[in-house]
């Protein structure tokens, strides 16, 4: 099927792949890969494996947008089912190929010209996959959308008037106490009928991917999971002694964070309800409606660079944003990438809070990454790992720390102090998540109940300062499980943390100078995922982050800079 690269989205045309053909195809040229007599022909041939591959995934990520913008749609709510059903075949199909490429009569000149990651990425990702794997990932992705879909049909009733997820925020961030502990309750009251439909779908899906691992050869899914996420670099040491430093260094500062911020808003201690409210006089909001901050986001990457200002243009042009919040609508945010058309997609949920900014800009950094880095062979290496990827996003959103008094006007200065202090208290939250999936993975036999206080357990260790007592179903340690994270992307949250504390440091390179900062950013940018983690650290001029004393470090400058903004 051709494609118009300069359609907008609405137009990008949708037909459900024929995997049958498509594979057909696929074997035709990696039989050419196999019996390539010269590098030339090596290099076609992963070239048009990269075709194919692409097509599909151009219908796949089609799909996920228009089915993510209304999860009531029952035309795409069948192709998403489709998918999740028949996609997983696809692995196969990979493995075979990742399998003929590392056994290449030409690997080294293979090497020479696509880089050495591609070869890391497909000898990690044979330990991942067999066959008979296939019905147990088709029960996974059917779980992920059950969780989904759930979340998105919220109807959440607050005197007289219906919300979802996402809409009702707002709500919880209001100066009259007792108004936001009635929507943060009736948030989470929503969140407790569900309750154990949520604990049996999570069950289930513990369940399967350790079963999965153990078929592997795995004594758990831990080591598959670091496999799945392909951390070609780093093990499961390096990032229990990251969370340890966070320990150390960051949860005292968060707790004195939250501690001022009790003061600061008038209350002994920090109920549920109190957590997301930073200021007496009201939380910062965007100012005028969801296009006053399109035109403020605008008026940044015009200001900001040539190559951003002309990006930000073809995503509004080319109709590349879905950023309000809708009923139906799937929550949270993401940037994917739609192949053929080579076409970043930025999906939000807009609901006049702070969030709106931070969401889009952070989507924004993935966007403009992946654009950059679209012509990069082979498909592999548009994106890099999730932890590299969060690089580029976290940093944007301090790149566009200039574009701030647009955005708020007055508030300015309290969005630059919610940022910050949000920025680095985020950070034993991730931790936590991150610890809790290792305990839950190398426990699978836990019931809900167990899971439950465990995380209860972390929260005493991580997050101190926030008080679940007066709610019952926050009270039994299960607030992990708003977390979509869990569900569908298992131990990709670490990751946020990682890239949190690379992200400081492009900030202060930023605050510095700020052309170098840049230039490091777009080299970063371009070069896509065709190093690991570590080594686009490196290329980005930034410190590794899993060495002693480089979180110290940056969490002094953090608290000095909070202490200048407060």
């Amino acid at each position: 099927m051709s494609v118009d690269p300069t359609a907008s989205f609405p137009d990008f045309a949708y037909e459900r792949p024929d995997l049958e053909a498509n594979e057909a195809a696929f074997r035709a040229v990696l039989e050419k890969l196999e019996s390539a007599g010269s590098i030339n022909e090596a290099i076609a041939a992963v070239e048009q494996i990269d075709s194919i591959r692409a097509a599909v995934a151009t219908a796949y990520n089609i799909c996920y947008v228009r089915y993510s913008i209304d999860t009531r749609d029952e035309f795409y709510k069948e192709e998403k089912a489709w998918f999740d059903q028949h996609l997983p075949a696809t692995e196969a199909w990979r493995m075979d190929y990742y399998r003929t490429l590392i056994s290449s009569a030409h690997r080294e000149a293979l090497e020479a010209k696509f880089g050495r990651q591609l070869f890391n990425t497909a000898e990690l990702s044979i330990k991942t996959f067999q066959p008979e794997l296939i019905e147990d990932l088709q029960a996974e992705n059917k779980g992920y959308s059950e969780y989904t879909e759930l979340k998105g049909g919220a109807q959440i009733e607050l005197e007289g008037t219906t919300y979802n997820l996402s809409s009702i925020i707002p709500l919880e961030q209001v100066a009259d106490r007792a108004a936001r502990k009635r929507a943060s309750k009736a948030k989470w009251d929503w969140m407790g009928e569900h309750q154990e439909r949520m604990e049996a779908i999570y069950g289930d899906l513990v369940k399967l991917r350790h079963s999965m691992a153990q078929k592997l050869g795995y004594e758990n899914f831990v080591p598959l999971g670091y496999a799945r996420m392909n951390r070609t670099d780093y093990g499961p040491e390096q990032v229990a002694n990251f969370r340890k430093q966070v320990k150390q260094f960051i949860v005292p500062i968060a707790k004195d964070l939250a501690a001022k911020q009790a003061e600061r808003i008038g209350v002994d201690r920090l109920r549920y309800y109190d957590n997301n409210f930073r200021f007496p006089d009201g939380n910062p909001t965007p100012v005028g409606e969801m296009g006053d901050t399109i035109a403020a986001a605008r008026k940044l990457y015009d200001g900001l660079s040539e190559e951003t200002g002309f990006f930000f243009r073809m995503l509004e042009d080319r109709k590349l944003m879905d950023l309000e919040s809708k009923d139906g609508k799937a929550t949270g945010g993401y940037c994917t990438y739609i192949n053929d058309y080579g076409a970043p997609y930025i999906f939000s949920n807009f609901n006049r809070t702070s969030h709106d900014v931070d969401v889009l800009t952070h989507e924004f950094g993935h966007a403009f990454q992946v654009y950059s880095s679209r012509h990069q062979k082979p498909m592999e290496y548009n994106w890099p790992t999730y932890d590299a990827a969060e690089i580029h996003s976290m940093s944007m959103e301090f790149f566009a720390y200039p574009g701030v008094p647009d955005f708020f006007g007055d508030d300015a200065k309290k969005y630059l102090y919610g940022h910050l202090e949000g920025a680095i208290r985020f950070l034993p939250y991730g931790c936590a998540i991150d610890e809790f999936q290792h305990l839950v993975y190398e426990n699978p036999h836990w019931t809900a109940a167990d899971r439950n206080a465990a995380w209860k357990r972390l929260e005493a260790e991580y997050l101190p300062h926030i008080d679940y007592t007066d709610h019952p179903f926050l009270s039994q340690g299960t607030y992990w499980q708003s977390q979509l994270h869990l569900f569908g992307m298992p131990f990709y949250y670490i990751d946020y943390c990682l890239a949190q504390i690379c992200a400081f440091q492009f900030w202060l390179k930023d605050e510095e100078n700020h052309e170098k900062a840049w230039e490091d950013y777009i080299r970063l940018c371009r070069a896509g995922g065709s190093k690991g983690f570590l080594e686009l650290v490196t290329l980005a001029g930034l410190e590794n982050p899993f060495l002693d004393g480089v979180m110290e470090k940056i969490a002094a400058k953090v608290t000095e800079r909070l202490g200048e903004l407060s």
